[in-house]
């Protein structure tokens, strides 16, 4: 089951933060810029889930 999510969640993560970013540039807020965190995050393949829950393998 936590593979599935882990398959999910990382490209879920980098749409996500291209989006905020996207949106931060489109409405001149600030505030979506913090839209490089889940960018970075997916991008460097890091699991929050998988870290609290130790349920799914760090490497794919």
């Amino acid at each position: 089951m936590f593979d599935k999510i882990r398959k999910f969640c990382r490209p879920f993560r980098i749409v996500l933060g291209l989006a905020l970013i996207a949106i931060g540039f489109i409405f001149e807020n600030p505030w979506f810029y913090l839209g490089i965190i889940p960018l970075i995050v997916g991008v460097l393949d890091f699991c929050p889930l998988c870290t609290i829950t130790k349920k799914c393998s760090i490497k794919n």
